[in-house]
């Protein structure tokens, strides 16, 4: 199967706000079939600070967001109680994790195959020019993989970053 590439991004909000701006433009761009969502989790931070997974249908009762969860996606999705974005959310907030597939590049990513070619590179530039949280994260968690960072530099940096 033809995937195009994908991307993931964590969106935060006070409550259960999603519904009121959120869903509508997400809604619109599953409809403008230039995406296909891979996979939508909401996490609400509950008394006590435990992080609590909350369905859709709560976040968005009125419907509209139509999504399943497609049976043929990629593997290795990010999950959203694995991300350390959701350790920063205050008390009764929520966050929603969307993953998705850039469904416009499909047959772009197939002429460059059939050219001979190879998709070597692919990174989301912030608007503002400079590092989004989400990009610097990823690579302080490489830099600890890669052994550079101890597990204590790496929490310490990852603190920093959440607090900017």
């Amino acid at each position: 199967m033809d995937v195009g590439p994908v991307e993931y991004l964590v969106v935060t909000f006070p409550g259960a706000r999603f519904a009121e701006a959120i869903a509508p433009v997400l809604a619109d761009a599953v409809t403008s079939e230039a995406v296909r969502i891979l996979d939508l989790t909401f996490a609400r931070k509950g008394e006590g600070g435990t992080l609590q997974l909350v369905e859709l249908r709560e976040m968005d009762p009125q419907g509209l967001v139509s999504f399943a969860p497609p049976g043929d996606g990629p593997s290795g999705l990010p999950r959203i109680a694995d991300l350390g974005v959701v350790e920063s959310l205050p008390e009764g907030s929520s966050a929603a994790l969307v993953v998705w597939e850039d469904l416009w590049s499909v047959p772009l990513a197939r002429a460059v195959e059939a050219a001979g070619g190879h998709l070597v590179a692919h990174e989301r530039v912030p608007a503002d020019g400079g590092d989004d949280v989400i990009t610097l994260l990823e690579r302080l968690a490489e830099l600890r993989k890669q052994g550079v960072l101890t597990d204590a530099e790496f929490a310490a940096q990852k603190t920093r970053i959440l607090a900017d």
